[in-house]
């Protein structure tokens, strides 16, 4: 056993360690490291438990000198901070691309820049190569920060699909018009007619292709499209709040209401519930997304279940891809609607 002469302990096991334990070369050793090419598998398996016998830890900053990358991946939500920990989607989606990453063994660094001078300050320190690729979990048009890394060349998946960024750009995203039109199809079936809607931010993907879903199904079903019966919200519990009760008061008939999220729709019945309107006796509700708020919510809200797993596994599986040169890609995955009690 080697010990350091300061302290006694034993050294950490190094790349040497694991070519002897291997009986392979140093070179085999560094071929397997960095993604196993000219390796034959009996090699690749001999080095793999020498380096689970060993203990051996890649030192990434010594790597990252060599290959030229970080051996790390940015999660980037340009919102303000507070969405951040009030919309559940967003720890969802952290944690799915966590989990795929860590199978390749490599770290996620979270990168919240709600302010143009958190943007400016994140695009400076991505493009300085501290981050080998950027998953882009919230966009809204106008923002520069996809197309700032699009031109810089760094490799980037948005979730969601884009809008105002060049056609190049590698994206996943649930079908969000298909799924709003189950939604509406669902509140058409139950004889609902006076169906208002609370939007997204119709600057996000979401925003838009909800609405319009919305929208194509309120005309295949003969029922006249009221601007009255369209709101916006940002996605916060509190703008369903605000949303309904300008539903309530520019359209005092409504019987039902899609919400572009099920943390909006929690709003929404907030204000029902102050203005006496019984859910889902006097106003049926529907929200989007099958969260955590989904099930919070009295009655627990009928909604459209986005596939969340499936979206950070595609995310992290298409940036990787990017980084080892494959061609930007687009994903989109079905949706599935989810009956509860609030309709």
């Amino acid at each position: 056993m080697t010990m350091s002469q300061s302290g006694g302990r034993r050294k950490p096991p190094t790349i040497h360690d694991v070519a002897r334990e291997a009986g392979v070369s140093r070179g085999t050793v560094s071929r397997v490291l960095n993604g196993g090419h000219y390796v034959s598998p009996t090699a690749q398996e001999a080095v793999n438990a020498a380096i689970r016998r060993t203990g051996y830890v890649v030192n990434r900053h010594a790597r990252s000198l060599i290959t030229g990358r970080s051996d790390s991946i940015g999660f980037l939500l340009t919102e303000p901070q507070e969405r951040f920990f009030e919309d559940p989607n967003f720890n969802v989606l952290l944690r799915g691309c966590t989990q795929a990453l860590a199978a390749h063994d490599i770290p996620l660094l979270l990168m919240l820049a709600g302010t143009e001078d958190e943007r400016r300050r994140i695009t400076r320190y991505i493009t300085a190569g501290h981050v080998d690729g950027v998953l882009l979990v919230s966009s809204h048009s106008g923002d520069p920060v996809a197309e700032q890394l699009r031109e810089a060349g760094v490799p980037l998946v948005m979730c969601g699909k884009p809008i105002g960024v060049g056609s190049k750009v590698s994206y996943v995203a649930a079908d969000d018009r298909d799924g709003a039109r189950d939604m509406v199809r669902h509140l058409v079936s139950l004889g609902r007619r006076h169906i208002g809607v609370v939007t997204g931010p119709l600057d996000t993907p979401g925003g838009v292709e909800r609405l319009a879903g919305y929208r194509e199904v309120l005309s295949e079903s003969g029922i006249d499209f009221d601007e009255r019966l369209v709101v916006s919200g940002d996605y916060s519990r509190a703008s369903g709040e605000a949303g309904a009760e300008r539903l309530l008061a520019q359209c005092p008939d409504v019987d039902a209401v899609f919400v572009a999220s099920d943390l909006m729709a929690q709003g929404v019945l907030t204000s029902l519930e102050r203005a006496g309107r019984r859910v889902p006796e006097d106003v049926s509700v529907g929200g989007f997304d099958d969260s955590s708020a989904a099930l919070a919510a009295r009655p627990q809200l009928t909604t459209i279940r986005q596939p969340y797993d499936r979206i950070s596994a595609e995310m992290v599986r298409v940036l990787l891809a990017q980084i080892g040169g494959e061609d930007p890609a687009a994903v989109i995955l079905p949706t599935e609607l989810v009956k509860r009690q609030s309709t």
